[in-house]
């Protein structure tokens, strides 16, 4: 007669709180506890509170300006897309009540109003792409040139936008544009490092 031997309850992916005849694999923890009854796992051989990701060797734990150029831009196309395409229904909505269209067929309404929505929110996504597009290239370029990706960076490269964007229009515009870049990018720096600038204050 065989000897019976206690191997411990039967998981889903094998026995647990023994060990394995046909493996031969203890399934236990060292201090004698079970461990998960679905997958002979041991815990302590898993990375808990660790790096959850690899990172090769030489390369940031953060993405750079160029990673993060691509989602800014996008983001920032379909925002002006989404902007332009709601002041395109409010006007056409507004158009629609005044007297004059009144007598104009639905069909007639609803093509203007998709005219209006179409052509503003592709105004105003190119207006925003544009400028977004602009900031990333001069960010990017003079990360390269100083050999650091900091704040100055980002208040350099908005300043520089918004003279570029407002240079068709004259010196007073050029210099409206760069004073909004500067104090926006400003305050965006601010509001970034905010904890270290409350710290730097209490000491």
């Amino acid at each position: 007669m065989m000897d019976q031997q206690n191997y411990g309850a039967s998981g889903l992916f094998g026995s647990y709180g023994g060990s394995d005849p046909s493996l031969n694999i203890p399934v236990t923890k060292g201090g004698g506890g079970s461990i998960s009854p679905f997958l002979n796992v041991d815990p302590n051989y898993l990375n808990l509170g660790g790096p959850q990701f690899i990172v090769p060797t030489g390369q940031a734990r953060t993405r750079g300006r160029f990673e993060l150029a691509f989602s800014q831009i996008g983001g920032s196309v379909m925002a002006g897309a989404l902007y332009g395409a709601l002041n395109g229904a409010r006007v056409s909505v507004r158009e629609n009540l005044q007297v004059e269209s009144k007598h104009l067929a639905g069909k007639v309404k609803f093509s203007q109003a998709l005219t209006q929505v179409t052509k503003q929110g592709a105004t105003s996504a190119n207006a925003v792409g544009v400028v977004v597009l602009m900031y990333n290239v001069f960010g990017f370029t003079l990360s390269k040139i100083r050999g650091e990706d900091d704040e100055m960076n980002t208040i350099g490269a908005a300043t520089i936008t918004g003279i570029l964007y407002k240079s068709s229009k004259g010196i007073k515009p050029m210099a409206a544009g760069g004073a909004v870049g500067l104090a926006v990018s400003t305050l965006w720096c601010l509001y970034n490092n905010k904890d270290k600038t409350w710290d730097s204050n209490a000491l």
